[in-house]
């Protein structure tokens, strides 16, 4: 595991092991193409020869599977390879224009949207402030943009995947300053139903999870196969990534580190997302007499508004640490990825100090992994939300070799 903020190429003889071997049972077809997809996104331009050493499948099989992959559009011919002995091999990479996703972001202080080619690129992104938003606010944002995503021509509308969504769990539960009274409508509301309007498949995501799901495929996870993904949003969650896939856990409400008990105040208990989270720090300075900064704001901290944003930054430090170390120790994964919508600046504070806090607390630990800014920070649960589409259609999953009984 490289050390620093950037990760090293894939290695194509190491991408066997991260669940590029495809099958050459019938039953297997489907994953096999999502395989042979995978293995082209991470390694264009690359040949047949190539692929199917990589993916372990037979050259006729893979003669086959690129020559669908073509017919449908998903890949395209790129040229020849010259050079070597006999005859100039094809290369082939991913067709940008083959597919694209949309993916919404739906958060207590805010609504994001992206439009994402094949190529995992951002064709259209719009972000609003919109605190604590009702259902019908969003419908209202998303159809807006996604007709100005129609009508700019930057995505083939025939060819959308699907919609995902990403919000966090329990969105209309949990208090957080402000929260209107009759913002639990979002806990007996039907997502699915909000979007059908639009007859396209809705993918629905836990936003911290969908935060992991683009920085795996899309950020520092290419390489890091194993890690855990820290939101700091409104509030704050988790994602968790081992062996290149999103472990849910058994109620699919892994990675909630937001929920982590802190103690009691006077009158209620407090949890870690009451202090690290945006909220937390809009809460830290306005006390510091700092207040309405506002998400602007924070990009242009200095003087005694930059000092107490540093001294937020410590306190989070210090109580993430604990649980980092748990995280450490129980799962070891390669790396510690922290992302929201902080400015750059901030995040690289607080990793810095939290990297500190590990290795001074953490001391018996066997492995500590490095703590790192996230490369799809602000946007990461947007894009992760526009990933989920592609997933369910295009990427290898656990699932795919599965026999499915009707």
């Amino acid at each position: 595991m490289p050390s620093g903020t950037e990760f090293a190429s894939l290695d194509r003889v190491n991408l066997v092991s991260t669940g590029l071997s495809g099958t050459n049972l019938e039953r297997g077809s489907s994953h096999n193409l999502r395989v042979t997809l995978q293995a082209i996104r991470l390694n264009a331009p690359i040949t047949k020869v190539e692929l199917a050493e990589i993916t372990g499948l037979t050259p006729p099989s893979m003669t086959n599977i690129t020559r669908k992959l073509l017919a449908d559009g998903l890949i395209v011919e790129t040229g020849r390879r010259r050079g070597e002995r006999g005859q100039p091999a094809v290369e082939l990479a991913i067709n940008a224009n083959g597919a694209f996703s949309v993916g919404i972001n739906i958060d207590r202080d805010h609504i994001t949207m992206v439009a994402l080619d094949f190529l995992g690129r951002v064709r259209a992104r719009v972000a609003e402030e919109i605190a604590f938003a009702m259902p019908e606010q969003v419908i209202d944002f998303f159809t807006r943009n996604l007709a100005a995503i129609r009508a700019s021509g930057e995505v083939d509308m025939d060819r959308i995947a699907g919609i995902g969504v990403a919000i966090p769990d329990d969105f209309g539960r949990v208090d957080m300053p402000l929260r209107p009274s009759d913002f639990g409508i979002w806990e007996t509301f039907d997502l699915r139903q909000l979007f059908a309007a639009h007859d396209l498949d809705v993918f629905i995501e836990n936003d911290a999870s969908a935060a992991a799901i683009g920085e795996l495929q899309f950020g520092h996870g290419r390489a890091a196969q194993t890690f855990f993904y820290v939101l700091i949003s409104a509030g704050l969650g988790g994602g968790l990534v081992i062996d290149g896939h999103q472990v849910r856990g058994a109620s699919g409400r892994s990675g909630e580190i937001g929920f982590l008990p802190l103690g009691k105040a006077r009158r209620k208990p407090i949890n870690l997302q009451d202090v690290v989270s945006l909220s937390g720090l809009f809460g830290h300075l306005a006390a510091a007499g700092f207040p309405d900064v506002g998400l602007g704001g924070l990009g242009k901290l200095k003087g005694a508004m930059a000092e107490a944003a540093l001294a937020w930054s410590e306190k989070a430090a210090d109580l993430l640490c604990e649980p980092i170390l748990v995280i450490n120790a129980a799962i070891d994964p390669e790396a510690i990825f922290i992302g929201g919508r902080l400015p750059a600046k901030l995040v690289d504070s607080l990793c810095g100090r939290l990297a500190v806090n590990i290795r001074h607390r953490g001391a018996s630990l066997p492995a500590r992994a490095p703590v790192l800014r996230a490369a799809l920070a602000e946007d990461a649960a947007a894009m992760g939300a526009a990933i989920l589409p592609f997933s369910s259609r295009f990427l290898p999953s656990r699932t795919a070799l599965m026999k499915i009984e009707a």
